[in-house]
């Protein structure tokens, strides 16, 4: 029973990070991969930490949510939960992939949120699975929270890319948009994922459904567009963002994009 939970459990985190990994044409190295998986692995105790803080200011968080009022309740999901985890995963993304030195390519850091993402799910699964010991609680995890996590890291990735991006190019301001950008997108998809989850409503559910449908399609969108660009969009210094031409003046030889 434990290994058919055990491997239920994991089975999923395998997968997807099997096609994260899959879809990157130069291909990152495994010990940075190792090491930002047991980063998101760490960063749920890194949770509990900023999670004990927060109910220190606010006290009502250690309610039960069926009797919280609607603010209550909406803190609880988007701050309490939703903006701790995703901030957590964030500072473990941002210090050992956005200033890795690997990280020369857009998909990169899609490669690198995700991993970190799926070591959060896989410890947060093997102790929901266990815990409750349910096969069917563990299917229907990894057919949504796991995929929701990785769509989570998805999004912090794509914008981690932008602002690598923007950087190269100088522009700091879009720089600070989209590093925010790269925490609040992932929060708000973690915190309706989390108030479908925990309203128990007939309309919810349907909004639920639509949303699951926008979510996953987005992110194969976005894995799809970003690891099919990665050689047209090089972030390093004096490659060209528009077609990876080697540029040594100020216009690309090769399209002739001037560089800013």
């Amino acid at each position: 029973m434990y290994h058919l939970l055990l491997i239920i459990a994991i089975l999923p985190v395998i997968l997807l990070g099997a096609y994260i990994y899959s879809k990157d044409r130069h291909k990152e190295p495994k010990l940075l991969l190792i090491k930002l998986f047991a980063a998101g692995i760490f960063s749920c105790f890194l949770v509990l930490i900023l999670t004990y803080i927060l109910v220190f200011f606010m006290p009502f968080l250690t309610k039960e949510y069926t009797t919280m009022n609607f603010i209550e309740f909406t803190i609880y999901i988007f701050i309490s939960i939703a903006l701790v985890e995703e901030f957590c995963k964030w500072l473990m993304t941002y210090h050992f992939g956005y200033k890795n030195k690997e990280f020369d390519e857009v998909y990169d850091i899609t490669v690198y949120s995700v991993f970190v993402a799926l070591g959060f799910a896989a410890f947060e699964n093997i102790l929901y699975v266990f815990n409750i010991a349910s096969i069917q609680v563990g299917i229907l995890r990894g057919l949504l929270a796991i995929p929701g996590h990785v769509c989570d890291g998805v999004a912090m990735g794509y914008y981690l890319s932008l602002a690598k991006y923007h950087e190269k190019m100088g522009n700091q301001k879009e720089v600070k948009i989209n590093k925010i950008k790269s925490i609040l997108i992932p929060t708000l998809y973690h915190g309706i994922y989390d108030f479908c989850c925990f309203t128990e409503s007939g309309i919810i559910v349907t909004i639920f459904v639509v949303f699951i449908f926008f979510l996953y399609s987005i992110s194969i969108k976005r894995v799809k567009m970003l690891s099919e660009e990665t050689m047209k969009l090089k972030i390093i210094n004096n490659f060209c963002p528009r077609c990876g031409h080697k540029v040594e003046g100020e216009f690309c030889p090769n399209c002739g994009l001037k560089q800013e």
